[in-house]
């Protein structure tokens, strides 16, 4: 006879590994079973996110940031640097090397909460007497597990692109881009969102010719369209060549390079690249459920339909993170992970607010919003650039402004767009201020130490009622 769990947890992700922490803190009997493996066949959990996404993508861009710097800012200074070399190897392995001790960390956190953890794929098959069946394979065996709740946090793959197909070796999606073991001489991006934006600044500050072609006539939609065309003019001054309206046509191999055959406005162009990286979305791992045996439906785009709890409709059989609906961010679905486990355990738990959770660019400058985002009817703005702020200016990075969003009836903050240095941490004290409904005021009042990148934000409170001080 099978163990029986309280729950099991498909997936490892930052919604699943949270999700398993959360219920075992509960004092609930928990299984989480995930399939991903490293470089030599063992578990890693943490999903993309940790093994290939979020985690890697930011050690190389610090690694390629330092590189960057050493080259071209130390003379502001008054520091002489010569001779820098890159070892594009060594920076992988202190990326590997970062990467294994959190996938390690998560195997401990396990152990700790007395997490069964299974390194293998499983499959929700049936609920019968409540008690859900799950189908598990391991090392080409097969098993059943029986759980009361099943948590479904299988997360997304990178979404293909017809006529192109990614072999990693020179056609590259973003695990193939973060594996790289030289520096390409030229290389394309497809897709100027999140993925193309940072992994195109890595190897643009290493040394590449990097040109983004992107499918859409806009850039960052998400912005203003004055914020938009500050980022886009500072990420083509550093070097980035990007081309919007595009229609790729196909990708010719010619021996060890790739030509890009592409039309923009009705115009025939070609461009020629060692390397292409393909980051055109993520598409949700639904695909691995029998969603029809399961009596479940999909959302619009491929997903699974829950309610505001991330329920499915059939009973203890709860989804969240990549595989429902909302921006595929590993904070969102580490909330969801927490929602649930507590909803499982009996706890009180309020819906995730999918109107105040933080999006980041991490580029230089870097770029991140909450909540509303443009200057909308009954909506003011108060913003202030960074070219101000002493802080900035000692750093270095004194591009970009904060913008805040206000109710104009009730001065309620609603959202924030921010452009400039450290943009990724200045967008949580937003948020917070958000989830305690503060008004412009309340920050504007709030005394900011000095000096920090932080009193943009007091700045462009006190801009949203025409008070700014240095402004």
């Amino acid at each position: 006879m099978s163990t029986l769990y309280d729950v099991a947890v498909i997936g490892a992700g930052p919604g699943g590994y949270v999700a398993a922490i959360r219920a075992a803190q509960h004092g609930l009997k928990v299984a989480c079973i995930d399939d991903y493996a490293g470089p030599q066949g063992e578990p890693s959990p943490g999903g993309t996110c940790l093994n290939v996404g979020c985690i890697p993508s930011k050690a190389l861009l610090q690694s390629s940031e330092l590189y960057h710097a050493l080259q071209h800012e130390g003379a502001a200074h008054g520091i002489s640097v010569s001779g820098a070399t890159l070892d594009v190897p060594a920076m992988m392995a202190r990326k590997n090397a970062i990467v294994t001790r959190l996938t390690q960390g998560i195997r401990l956190l396990f152990e700790r909460n007395r997490i069964a953890f299974f390194h293998g794929c499983a499959t929700p098959l049936r609920c019968l007497d409540g008690i859900w069946q799950l189908s598990l394979s391991q090392h080409q065996a097969s098993q059943t597990l029986q759980a009361r709740h099943v948590v479904l946090a299988m997360g997304s793959r990178p979404r293909a692109l017809p006529g192109v197909t990614v072999d990693n070796v020179t056609i590259l999606d973003n695990a193939g881009a973060l594996a790289l073991t030289s520096c390409p001489a030229r290389l394309g991006v497809i897709g100027a969102g999140v993925i193309g934006l940072e992994l195109g600044s890595v190897w643009q500050r290493l040394g590449a010719q990097v040109t983004l072609l992107e499918m859409a006539d806009t850039f960052l939609p998400a912005l203003e369209k004055r914020l938009a065309s500050e980022v886009r003019k500072a990420l083509t001054a550093s070097g980035l060549t990007m081309e919007f309206g595009v229609t790729l046509e196909r990708v010719e191999k010619r021996g060890k390079t790739l030509v890009l055959h592409w039309q923009q406005s009705e115009q025939a162009q070609q461009t020629t690249v060692d390397k292409l990286i393909v980051a055109v979305g993520r598409v949700p791992n639904s695909d691995r459920l029998d969603i029809e045996a399961l009596g479940i439906t999909k959302d619009a785009r491929g997903g699974i339909a829950v309610d505001e709890l991330c329920r499915t409709g059939q009973p203890g059989l709860w989804a969240i993170g990549d595989l429902v609906r909302g921006p595929m961010l590993a904070h969102k679905a580490m909330h969801e992970g927490i929602q649930v486990a507590d909803a499982i355990a009996g706890q009180p738990v309020a819906p995730v607010d999918l109107s105040a959770i933080p999006s980041v660019i991490y580029t230089d400058p870097e770029v991140a919003w909450v909540g509303v985002t443009q200057a909308l009817a009954g909506v003011k703005k108060g913003s202030a650039p960074f070219g101000g702020n002493g802080r900035a200016l000692a750093l270095g990075r004194d591009t970009g402004r904060c913008t805040l969003y206000v109710q104009e009836q009730t001065d309620r903050l609603v959202g924030a767009a921010i452009v400039g240095p450290q943009a990724s941490e200045l967008i949580n004290e937003v948020t917070m201020a958000m989830a305690f409904q503060a008004s412009a005021e309340d920050l504007s009042l709030t005394m900011h130490a000095h000096p920090t990148l932080s009193e943009v934000l007091h700045e462009a409170a006190l801009a949203a009622d025409k008070r700014a001080i240095h402004g």
